[in-house]
């Protein structure tokens, strides 16, 4: 598992820039958006750190074991980081993280696409205990609000499988899946392409497996996602 700083793969600064804008208008410190490679599970995105944490983190390995990613990814609603004040690998991160300046107090708010896909959006902000509380609940419903924007436009702008090098599927295969995405069946398929029904299931397979999907409605679901193939 990667981490990979999609900023070094993309000219266009619209994400960075709206991290920044992000922590001016509502009062961040830092923030960062975070995705998962469906196929390879490497962990890709934007971070407006200080370089020397990004680098650090990213040599210590922390995004193997950061519960603000990996256990915050599970979730459906904003989870606050002083859940993990107890968590040993938060602490082992934040330990580290306070000689950059960085505070362990903080808010991951997930997004859930429709096609398996899913986004992070982490802010980070340096205060006490009393100030954090009333805080929050003013500036929550901007956050849930940012990071569905932040999502959608990083999952439309095509930047994922630049970034990923993601495997390309075949003509066959793409046009296949384009089919099931439609709704047709293996027959339907054979009958419309003029193959046979053998056939359209090798190139399913052999799509599924390039995609590292276990099941073809999975398969579909990610070649919607990262634009090889459009809704049915």
């Amino acid at each position: 598992m990667d981490l990979i700083d999609l900023s070094s793969v993309n000219d266009d600064d619209r994400f960075l820039e709206f991290l920044e804008s992000l922590c001016q208008s509502l009062g961040f410190d830092f923030a960062s958006y975070a995705t998962t490679n469906l196929v390879t599970g490497d962990v890709q995105g934007f971070a407006n750190y200080p370089d020397e944490w990004k680098n650090h983190y990213g040599k210590k390995g922390y995004h193997r074991l950061d519960p603000t990613l990996y256990v915050s990814m599970l979730s459906i609603a904003p989870v606050d980081w002083g859940r993990f004040s107890h968590d040993d690998k938060f602490n082992k991160v934040f330990f580290d993280a306070f000689d950059f300046g960085i505070t362990d107090r903080g808010i991951s708010v997930p997004v859930r696409g429709p096609y398996g896909d899913c986004g992070l959006l982490s802010v980070t902000r340096k205060c006490s205990d009393g100030e954090w509380e009333k805080f929050k609940p003013k500036v929550i419903g901007d956050l849930q609000y940012a990071a569905v924007h932040m999502h959608d436009n990083v999952m439309k702008s095509g930047l994922l499988p630049k970034a990923l090098s993601l495997p390309s599927l075949s003509t066959w295969e793409k046009e296949i899946l384009q089919w099931v995405a439609a709704g047709k069946s293996q027959q339907d398929i054979g009958d419309i392409l003029s193959i046979s029904h053998r056939t359209v299931e090798v190139h399913i397979r052999s799509g599924r497996e390039k995609l590292g999907a276990l099941t073809t409605a999975q398969a579909v679901g990610r070649a919607i996602t990262f634009g090889m193939i459009h809704p049915g």
